[in-house]
């Protein structure tokens, strides 16, 4: 998973920092190629990935090819070496090829950079600035999402979207709305129709069950459902995340309970237990 790579890259920033300082080829190596192999591209196929690509203006380090044609220029540096000093030159090899999209980064600090823009120079057309080392995971994979293979045509467009919602934000938070509350609006935006469970009643007929868990609502339908089935339903998805006994234990437990007759209100408690237990959040759609 991404989020793995990116916090082993995080790892590696923190306890290799001066390896990374003087070796540029080890940044190359151990931080971007991981992160572009994540994002679906094949490194070593040089129909996707071909390193030090000619343009008159230079060689630039790496080339993104889709459908045979460079859809974007990487310039890697050391450590040491702010990548803003390097806009300049990655815009030459834009310009040159015709290139909209341009990524300079030594590690650490990634910069995009929209390579045309009518009266501005190179370092005002960066568009979006990650910081692996001081940004949370989650925030920096939503960012890089950008440079995914299947959506590269689109990053510019991509990345001043995600500039306009940090800019919304923070007009929201201006107004006295809290980051959480704006979190679990966007969160639940295609949610409809799904409460708490505790609003629920046992007569409800039930639809499905919404989970929050890593990072991800996720859906689970129950056509004609019932209270109890949304339980058993939460227990069966949550007994795939564990290992092989109390997968037992937990199927044993589902099976006494569709044999059971059991309170709306308990069924309510043991949803919102496996919440806090599991660190999730349940929502039932009726």
């Amino acid at each position: 998973m991404m989020i793995e790579i990116i916090k082993d890259i995080q790892r590696k920033l923190r306890n290799h920092r001066e390896v990374y300082i003087s070796n540029e080829e080890a940044v190359k190596q151990h931080i971007i190629l991981p992160i572009l192999s994540s994002l679906g591209w094949k490194i070593d196929d040089p129909e996707e990935v071909r390193p030090e690509e000619k343009t008159s203006e230079g060689r630039a380090d790496y080339a993104l090819i889709k459908d045979g044609k460079v859809v974007a220029f990487i310039e890697a540096k050391n450590l040491s070496v702010n990548p803003a000093k390097a806009v300049q030159q990655l815009a030459k090899y834009c310009f040159d090829m015709g290139v909209e999209v341009g990524i300079v980064s030594n590690g650490r600090v990634w910069l995009i950079v929209k390579a045309f823009e009518p009266g501005k120079e190179a370092k005002d057309r960066v568009i979006t600035t990650i910081d692996i080392v001081e940004e949370p995971p989650e925030r920096i994979i939503v960012k890089l999402s950008c440079l995914k293979k299947d959506r590269i045509e689109k990053a510019i467009e991509i990345c001043e979207v995600l500039n306009s919602l940090d800019n919304n934000v923070k007009r929201l938070k201006a107004f006295g709305i809290s980051e959480g509350d704006v979190a679990n609006y966007i969160l639940t935006i295609s949610i409809r129709r799904a409460y708490p469970p505790e609003i629920s009643h046992p007569s409800d007929k039930i639809t499905g069950v919404y989970i929050f868990h890593e990072g991800k609502w996720r859906y689970l339908p129950i056509p004609h459902g019932t209270l109890k089935d949304a339980l058993m339903a939460l227990m069966s998805y949550l007994s795939e995340y564990e290992d092989e006994e109390e997968r037992k234990i937990i199927k044993r437990a589902i099976a006494e309970i569709s044999m059971r007759n059991i309170s709306g209100e308990k069924i309510i408690a043991l949803i919102k237990a496996i919440e806090k237990e599991k660190n999730i959040k349940v929502l039932i759609a009726l």
